[in-house]
């Protein structure tokens, strides 16, 4: 299955790959005996020019302030309340000013829309592009610490070191602060703009990765596990399966399937476990995540994720510094976390998007163990629904016999 997603060259986010390659997965969910619809929605694929325009903004504005500080405390706020919101999957600002594209869910609702809880597993297809950052740079980050690399993930030195610090610097200029050591820390976050723009060109003027490892050793995680959900299902889970598309311009596919049914969602009971990137490793659960800050996962959901890992299917929490398709659930305060598999010291693959990222390296074992623990983690929320469940009056039963 692997193979077969991979050969849907360039399907990044709104590209005809990417159009072929859902048509392919629906056939696959029809082909175990599910229900499978295409939804399209619109996507802005470009995240990396939506980011260089916040950069930009953020730099004129500093450049501004000298002259007119209003003007260019405006332009920072601005640049910083749209990459704050965007980057949270909460309100598109400059993002909604840039062309679109199609992109498309696969979505496969469950057969049991009577049980106490309603599971959705959701994985991406699409692939992402590469750059700099992610083929160079990652090799030195990863030899630090977790808790530094969390601090330090991409958007969050963006938004804490370049956007925000210039917010107190403009406003002191706007009062009639004007001392020479004030233009020497303005330099500062300004020149970490200037820098973060150079990448983010980068990366929107890189080609398309293949996507084995992120995502499509996801995609193969899911669908197994739906076969052996379909063919043994849970007494008290709605199993529905979304296949996202747009993860990789920061989670539009899912975003769009969590808005287009905000009225549907129960967030009491309804579940999302996103499977993303499971060929490399041992299994890691996600218990917080965030390009700005950390939003922690649904604590029910992790002990669930404990109880397992300390019934002997080995599982590590991890923090991760950037978004999945568990971003727009948590945001909208329903139920959800993510699954991963990453080396002993919570690193993703050291060829995650990069071209290097092929279904020759795929480790078939960290899949087997990845597929393993989603069915598990599955069974144990069927148990939990079970326990939880109020008992049903006799009447009440005899009435549905």
């Amino acid at each position: 299955m692997i193979r077969e997603l991979c050969s849907f060259p360039e399907r990044g986010p709104g590209t005809d790959s990417e159009r072929r390659a859902a048509n392919m997965l629906a056939g696959r969910l029809r082909g175990i005996g599910r229900r499978a619809e295409i939804e399209p929605f619109f996507a802005h694929p470009e995240y990396a020019v939506v980011h260089l325009i916040h950069a930009a903004m953020g730099v004129a504005g500093s450049i501004v302030a000298t002259v007119q500080p209003a003007v260019g405390f405006t332009l920072v706020l601005i640049a910083a309340i749209s990459t704050y919101l965007d980057l949270n999957t909460r309100l598109y600002l400059v993002r909604s000013l840039l062309f679109r594209r199609v992109s498309q869910n696969i979505v496969s609702p469950g057969t049991r829309p009577d049980a106490p809880v309603r599971l959705i597993l959701m994985a991406h297809y699409d692939a992402a592009r590469t750059g700099y950052i992610f083929s160079k740079a990652s090799n030195r980050i990863r030899k630090l610490p977790e808790r530094t690399r969390l601090v330090l993930g991409p958007f969050r030195l963006f938004f804490w070191l370049g956007l925000a610090p210039l917010l107190p610097i403009l406003g002191a200029r706007m009062a009639g602060l004007d001392p020479t050591w004030l233009n020497a820390l303005q330099a500062i976050p300004t020149i970490i703009l200037i820098v973060a723009g150079f990448l983010l060109i980068d990366i929107a003027l890189s080609d398309i990765v293949p996507g084995a490892y992120d995502n499509a050793s996801g995609v193969a995680a899911v669908l197994s596990a739906a076969d052996e959900l379909t063919a043994n299902p849970p007494e008290n889970l709605d199993v529905w399966v979304v296949l996202a598309g747009a993860e990789e311009s920061f989670c539009e596919g899912s975003r769009a399937f969590v808005r287009s049914r905000r009225k549907e969602l129960d967030r009491a009971t309804t579940a999302f476990v996103n499977v993303d990137s499971v060929s490399f490793g041992e299994v890691a659960y996600e218990i917080s995540q965030g390009p700005v800050i950390n939003l922690p996962h649904d604590r029910q959901l992790i002990e669930l994720c404990e109880a397992l890992s300390a019934a002997g299917q080995s599982a590590r929490p991890i923090r991760h510094p950037l978004l999945d398709d568990a971003m727009p659930a948590r945001v909208r305060r329903m139920r959800a976390i993510t699954l991963r598999t990453t080396d002993e010291d919570g690193n993703l693959a050291p060829w995650y998007h990069t071209h290097d990222d092929t279904p020759e390296r795929v480790d078939t074992e960290a899949l087997t163990r990845a597929t393993d623990f989603v069915v598990s983690l599955v069974r144990l929320m069927d148990r939990d629904a079970g326990r939880a469940a109020p008992t049903q009056p006799p009447a009440a039963a005899a009435e549905r016999v």
